[in-house]
């Protein structure tokens, strides 16, 4: 299967795959994914979600989950599912939030479409494929916290709360924390958190973290993320070699504290500010 990978979060993102393989997904396995459980925050919350995007709104949630359900669900189908992804709870969430809540007005007919789209501050909303892929590489469970550094709009922040118990999310740029923040408070995302900062430092008082999520490259992983990161727990975030080349990096800590990493997926993010460019 042929993919051209052209990445970033908060800054750019783009797989292509050709159009045959992105059609090759069975009726039967578009009957399946309607019937899968609806997403864990719901359930939490006592919530009675329909999986159908012809079928009843979900109850008791904004009205931005409502619209354009179908295009959601067909952007799961044809960009996630796919090629590859299988998590359910991650093609569950993928279906639940409403991507078109995190982008300009000028860029709401392209909402679901198979790329990145510009927010504030020539940064972007990530490609749909790049979200899922690195939600589901940190293996969430409803019991999880998470940490994540780059809060950007706020949509990834979003699909880590459709599975996990808290989500920490802390933005550099003070008024995309501040946007972030209102647009995640209007959709009722009671359970994610947003503060201005340099998250090299992570966000101690509330840590250690089951899973830590970063959407910029540095040359290094902070040690204060590392340190944060519970033993047993998974950390993904991209980072360049001396070549400028740049990896999404997958972090495992063991239970004695042992850091092993492991190079996932060639990608293409912006840098990382702040603290990790002092030498």
């Amino acid at each position: 299967m042929p993919w051209l990978f052209l990445i970033g979060l908060s800054g750019w993102a783009l797989v292509v795959m050709n159009d045959e393989s992105a059609r090759q997904v069975s009726s039967d396995r578009r009957a399946a994914a309607l019937r899968e459980s609806r997403p864990l925050a719901a359930r939490r919350a006592g919530i009675n979600e329909s999986n159908s995007p012809q079928g009843p709104p979900p109850a008791k949630r904004p009205a931005a989950f409502d619209r354009r359900r179908t295009e959601r669900f067909q952007m799961v189908d044809l960009q996630i599912e796919s090629r590859g992804i299988k998590d359910p709870n991650v093609l569950q969430a993928m279906r639940s939030v409403p991507r078109h809540a995190f982008v300009a007005s000028r860029f709401q007919a392209e909402a679901y479409e198979d790329r990145p789209l510009p927010i504030e501050h020539q940064q972007t909303i990530s490609q749909p494929y790049i979200v899922a892929f690195m939600t589901e590489a940190l293996a969430l469970d409803p019991n999880d916290r998470v940490l994540e550094i780059g809060t950007g709009s706020g949509y990834q922040a979003a699909v880590c709360a459709e599975i996990a118990k808290e989500v920490y999310t802390i933005e550099i740029i003070e008024s995309l924390a501040r946007s972030a923040a209102a647009r995640l408070e209007t959709l009722e995302y009671r359970n994610v958190h947003v503060k201005a900062g340099d998250g090299y430092f992570g966000w101690p008082e509330h840590g250690p973290f089951d899973a830590i999520i970063g959407t910029a490259a540095a040359g290094r992983i902070p040690q204060p993320l590392l340190d944060q990161l519970k033993p047993k727990g998974r950390m993904i975030l991209p980072q360049e070699d001396r070549r400028g080349y740049q990896y999404l990096v997958l972090v495992t800590k063991d239970a004695d504290g042992s850091i092993h990493k492991r190079e996932v997926l060639p990608v293409r993010f912006v840098p990382m500010t702040g603290e990790v460019e002092r030498p």
